[in-house]
């Protein structure tokens, strides 16, 4: 496949993703950090200038952001449920904009995957069964096991919904462009959507039918908030992180991108095999859900320049999202279409910290001088 030519330059198209206009097809993933403020999980100075680096992104989607308390599972993420946080957003989304960049946020609950230091009132994590997550979380001491959850009681439900319709209303108020919910990498949404996690014999589980409901519920309720053009949901169909599994993922996902179609969202965000790991880890077919969404779809995990002008000319996705370039390289896109050397991550400062790993990545420009 020729990396030249046209191909090459779909990358670097506009594209209407919903009711969002983007520069490029080129999509900062969703990466935990863990440098909001301390005490306040708020936005801070540090993270304005990370993200205004990396406007010219087609999109920029943010870390996780917690939309409770409650939906917290590591230290020092920031959250969207308060005023202070509230402000320390609104930086953010101002210098993006300033640098002509679009810039959506990730409505983050963990579930089961948090520890009781973190809950209110040093409380069990809740889940839709009291099983434990075989992971590990970041608390202030360093790694550690999980807690142990409890289940969700029927009549819970309808405040984490709440939750999430608080979140929204304050991402609108932050100035996002949009929103985008986490039904990935094991968290509350995906553990909801999977039978290894999910045992329950109420309205939310058994069926598939029943195992999507709470997903569905949630969108048509931050829908009252954004429009469903600027509405979008990352799902991880065969990635195992944070225990996450199911008997049956194609049967699953192929349902579920059958009724995310009525509810008229932008797009879908595809984690394309393990996170951090193989693209290949279990047999999945990405196509049939491609073809069957309606929406946009936006391919993730593990690719190169080569990989995503060749996804983008097999029409096998709208955009692409890379994650730890982004990391390393703040103006990935530059970099990308000059097919420049790529600066390389430092996994020691990937997760708290200051600037160092953080905001001190060189572009080409200050390379160059």
């Amino acid at each position: 496949m020729s990396q030249s030519g046209d191909h090459a330059a779909s990358l670097f198209s506009p594209f209407r993703l919903g009711e969002i206009e983007l520069q490029n097809r080129i999509v900062m993933a969703p990466l935990t950090r863990n440098r909001a403020t301390r005490g306040s999980d708020a936005p801070n100075a540090l993270n304005v200038e990370y993200y205004r680096q990396r406007a010219s992104a087609g999109l920029i989607v943010t870390e996780g952001t917690q939309i409770s308390q409650q939906g917290q599972g590591y230290v020092w993420t920031p959250g969207i449920y308060n005023d202070q946080q509230i402000a320390g957003w609104k930086q953010v989304t101002d210098a993006v904009h300033a640098a002509g960049g679009k810039i959506i946020t990730q409505l983050w609950h963990v579930g089961r995957v948090s520890h009781v230091s973190l809950q209110p009132g040093q409380q069990a994590p809740v889940a839709p069964s009291a099983i434990p997550a075989n992971t590990k979380t970041y608390i202030e001491s360093g790694f550690t096991p999980v807690s142990a959850p409890r289940e969700l009681a029927a009549d819970e439900i309808p405040g984490i919904i709440a939750d999430y319709v608080r979140a929204a209303e304050n991402a609108r108020a932050a100035g996002f462009d949009g929103i985008e919910l986490h039904g990935a990498h094991g968290y509350l949404l995906d553990q909801f959507l999977r039978d290894g996690s999910n045992k329950r014999s109420d309205a939310y589980g058994g069926s598939l039918e029943n195992r999507v409901r709470l997903v569905l519920e949630v969108i048509e309720a931050v829908a009252t908030v954004f429009p469903r053009g600027r509405i979008g949901l990352r799902i991880s169909p065969v990635s195992p992180a944070n225990d996450a599994r199911d008997s049956d993922p194609q049967a699953l996902f192929g349902y579920l991108v059958e009724r995310l179609n009525e509810t008229g969202i932008a797009f879908i965000h595809v984690v394309e095999g393990a996170t951090r790991e193989a693209r290949d880890y279990l047999p999945f077919d990405y196509l049939a859900l491609r073809k069957a969404f309606k929406g946009a779809y936006i391919a993730n995990n593990g690719f190169t320049r080569e990989l995503a002008i060749e996804t983008l000319a097999e029409d096998r996705a709208d955009l692409i999202a890379f994650g730890r370039l982004f990391i390393a390289n703040p103006d990935l896109v530059e970099r990308l279409q000059q097919d420049a050397p790529l600066n390389t991550p430092d996994l020691a400062t990937f997760y708290g910290g200051d600037a160092a790993g953080y905001t001190d990545y060189p572009s080409l420009v200050e390379k160059a001088a």
